[in-house]
C-alpha cells in the first residue's frame, strides 16, 4: 500500500496521457509547447512534474488563457475541456494570424459537434490530430478522485437550483472517463432512497452513468461492443452517513485538514529562527504516506523514532531519553547535506505532528468523547447513552468557539433521527446563531431530518456492523458507514433491496481473484494480483478524509478486491458547514460567510 501514488490511480492516468496525448506528438522532432486549461492544469500538475514533460519532449507548458508570443516555428500541443470558451481561445490562436505551426489537439472529454465544426470552420489547414481522450476527473490519491466541481454541491441541493439536471449529467460523463481510464464497464448500483422521500439524486446520477457507460462502449474505438467487467460502481448520497464528515477525527490527515488552514495541500510552519516555510502534503512525500492514515497517537511515537534512526545511522551519538527537537533536525541537516530531503520531510511531520497535538490538548480531546458518545449511542465502556442531552449540555456550557458548538449539536439531532422544532429553537439560541439557523436547518435539503416530521418516519439509519472485538481508542470509535457498505460489497452481502442494481454486475461478482475476468490495465502496477476487481464509490455531495481512508483499508483487508473512492469535492468540517449554510440563500446572494461565523 505504501507504494501510493507509485502504482495508483496517478500512475495509470499518466500511462493513458503518454500512450494517446505524447504518443502522437512523439512523432515529431520538432520540440512542442503544451497549451493548458485551469482544469487540465490541475490535471497533469497531479500526475506528472515538468521533468517528465521535459523527457517526453515539451519544453514549455503555458495557459491558454493567457497572452502568449507567437513562436511560428513550434507546433503545440493543447489539452483542454470540450468548452465553448476552450475552443474560442484556441481559435483566436490561429485567427487572423497563426501563433504555432501545427496543433494537436486534445479534449479531455466528447466534443460536441457544433464546436467541432467551429474549429473545423476556421482552423482545419493547422490542426494535425484532434481526438478525445476520456479523462474529465482528477487523481487526487492512489485511490481517490475527484469532479474538481466543489460548486456541485449547491448545484444539486439547493431548492433553488436552476443547473440539477446539468451538473448531474457532467458529473455522470466524469464518472464514465473514470471507468475508461480504468477500463471498466462496471454494475451500476445506488442507495435507495425512503418510499416518500423526495430526494432521488443518486438514484438520477446511477441511470444517467449507466446510459453513458452502455453509449461509451457501444462506441469503442475497437469497433466492438466491449461486455461487463469484474466491477462495482455504487452511487452513495452524502446524506447516508452526515456523521462522519462532522466528527473531530483523529487520524493524522484528517486532523490536518480540520483543525490547520491548508490550501491547495500546502501546509506553513515555522522553523527555529521564526521565519515561515512552507511544505506540500501530497504523494511525493513518502513519509506522508506512511503517516497519513494513523492515529495521532502512533503519529506522535512514528515520526521521533523515523528522526532517529536517521540519527543513529549517520553516527550522531543521542541520550536515549534526550528529546528530538526542530532544532537537532536542523544541525543535522547541516552536516548531512545528502539527507537534507529526507530530513525536510521530518521536521515537516515535527512541526505538523507537534501543531496537531496542541489542538487536540487545548479543546479537541474533551469534544471528542462527547462526540464519540453521541455518534455511537454508547459510552467508552459500551453503556447506552439514555439522554443525549446531558453528554450535548457539558460542550454547550463550555467556552468552544461557534463552529465546534453547531457540530456537537448537529450530532445530538442525528443522534435522535431529529428533534423538536421547540427543542431545536432552545439549542440555537443557546449557541447564538439566530440569524444564522441554516448552519443546522438546511440539513434537511440533503434528505437528512432535522425536526421531527411525519414525512420522516421512513428514514432510517443504515444497520452497522458489529465491531466490538476491534480495539480502538476511546476518543475515536466511530467507523464511517462507507466502511460498512465497502465490507458488505467485497463480501457480496450488500441487500438489493437496499441497493439496487441499476444494471446488473457479472453473477459471479464477489471481489474474489478466482472469478476474475477483468482484464489488467497496462499501466497497472506488479502488485496488481489484487485486481481481481473493482470497487468504484461515488459520493454525492462530497468525500470526508476519513471515508477516503476506509477505501485504503478496506483494499489492504481485501488483496484481491481494490477500492477506489471520489466525489465532486473533498470535504472538511468547516467547508461543509458553509455550503450548508449557503443552501439556504437566493441564488443572486453572496456564498460567502465572514470568518467570524464559523
Amino acid at each position: 500500500m505504501a507504494a501510493g501514488a507509485e502504482y495508483g490511480l496517478k500512475k495509470i492516468v499518466w500511462q493513458r496521457i503518454k500512450d494517446t496525448i505524447i504518443a502522437d506528438c512523439r512523432k515529431s522532432e520538432v520540440w512542442k509547447i503544451l497549451i493548458l486549461d485551469h482544469f487540465t492544469t490541475r490535471l497533469l500538475s497531479s500526475c506528472c512534474k515538468m521533468s517528465d514533460l521535459m523527457s517526453e519532449g515539451i519544453t514549455i507548458v503555458e495557459d491558454l488563457y493567457k497572452n502568449r508570443e507567437p513562436v511560428p516555428e513550434m507546433k503545440a500541443i493543447y489539452f483542454m475541456a470540450p468548452t465553448a470558451k476552450c475552443v474560442d481561445a484556441f481559435i483566436s490562436d490561429f485567427k487572423p494570424k497563426p501563433k504555432y505551426k501545427a496543433a494537436y489537439v486534445f479534449f479531455t472529454d466528447y466534443c460536441p459537434d457544433d464546436l467541432f465544426d467551429k474549429m473545423k470552420k476556421n482552423c482545419a489547414k493547422y490542426i494535425k490530430v484532434c481526438k478525445e481522450i476520456n479523462i474529465s476527473f482528477l487523481p487526487l490519491e492512489a485511490q481517490v478522485f475527484t469532479c474538481d466541481n466543489p460548486e456541485a454541491f449547491k448545484n444539486i441541493y439547493s431548492p433553488n437550483s436552476k443547473d440539477r439536471d446539468q451538473t448531474l449529467e457532467m458529473m455522470a460523463d466524469q464518472i464514465v472517463t473514470l471507468c475508461a481510464t480504468l477500463d471498466e464497464y462496471p454494475g451500476v448500483r445506488y442507495k435507495k432512497p425512503p418510499q416518500d422521500s423526495k430526494f432521488h439524486y443518486g438514484m438520477k446520477l446511477a441511470e444517467l452513468v449507466d446510459h453513458k457507460l452502455e453509449r461509451h462502449y457501444e462506441l469503442d474505438d475497437n469497433s466492438k461492443k466491449k461486455g461487463k467487467t469484474q466491477a462495482q460502481l455504487l452511487i452513495v448520497d452524502r446524506a447516508l452517513d452526515p456523521v462522519s464528515p462532522i466528527l473531530h477525527e483523529l487520524t493524522y490527515q484528517a486532523m490536518a485538514y480540520d483543525l490547520i488552514p491548508i490550501k491547495d495541500n500546502t501546509y506553513e510552519y515555522k522553523v527555529k529562527d521564526g521565519s515561515k516555510k512552507e511544505a506540500l502534503l501530497n504523494e511525493e512525500d513518502q513519509l506522508w504516506i506512511k503517516l497519513r492514515h494513523m492515529h495521532i497517537a502512533e503519529v506522535t511515537e512514528q515520526i521521533p523514532k523515523l528522526v532517529k534512526e536517521i540519527s543513529v545511522s549517520r553516527g550522531e551519538k543521542k541520550q536515549p531519553d534526550e528529546k528530538i527537537s526542530i532544532g537537532h533536525l536542523s544541525q543535522l541537516m547541516k552536516k548531512m547535506p545528502g539527507f537534507r530531503k529526507q530530513m525536510s520531510q521530518k521536521t515537516v511531520h515535527l512541526c505538523l505532528a507537534e501543531d496537531l497535538m496542541n489542538h487536540y490538548q487545548k479543546n479537541v480531546e474533551k469534544l471528542c468523547k462527547a462526540e464519540q458518545d453521541l455518534a455511537i449511542g454508547a459510552d467508552a465502556e459500551g453503556q447506552k447513552v439514555k439522554d443525549p442531552m446531558r453528554t450535548l449540555l457539558p460542550v454547550l456550557l463550555h467556552p468552544y468557539d461557534t463552529t465546534d458548538k453547531i457540530r456537537a449539536v448537529l450530532l445530538y439531532i442525528f443522534s435522535l433521527n431529529g428533534t423538536t422544532t421547540e427543542n431545536l429553537n432552545k439549542l440555537i439560541q443557546h449557541v447564538k446563531i439566530e440569524d444564522e439557523r441554516g448552519y443546522i436547518q438546511n440539513w434537511e435539503h440533503l434528505g437528512v431530518p432535522i425536526l421531527n416530521k411525519p414525512s420522516m418516519l421512513s428514514f432510517r439509519k443504515p444497520s452497522r456492523r458489529d465491531r466490538s472485538d476491534k480495539e480502538t481508542y476511546n476518543v475515536s470509535r466511530w467507523t464511517p458507514v462507507i466502511k460498512d457498505v465497502m465490507e458488505d460489497a467485497v463480501e457480496n452481502k450488500l441487500d438489493a433491496k437496499d441497493w439496487p442494481y441499476q444494471s446488473e454486475c457479472p453473477s459471479a461478482w464477489n471481489g474474489s481473484r478466482a472469478v476474475s475476468a477483468r482484464q489488467k490495465h497496462k499501466g497497472s502496477s506488479p502488485d496488481d494480483l489484487r485486481s481481481g476487481s473493482r470497487l468504484i464509490i461515488f459520493v454525492l455531495g462530497g468525500v470526508s478524509y476519513s471515508e477516503m481512508r476506509c477505501a485504503y483499508e478496506v483494499t489492504h483487508a481485501n488483496k484481491s478486491c481494490e477500492v477506489i473512492i471520489g466525489s465532486t469535492h473533498i470535504l472538511t468540517p468547516r467547508g461543509l458547514l458553509e455550503d450548508i449554510y449557503n443552501l439556504g440563500k437566493q441564488p443572486m446572494e453572496s456564498f460567502t460567510i465572514e470568518e467570524e461565523k464559523l
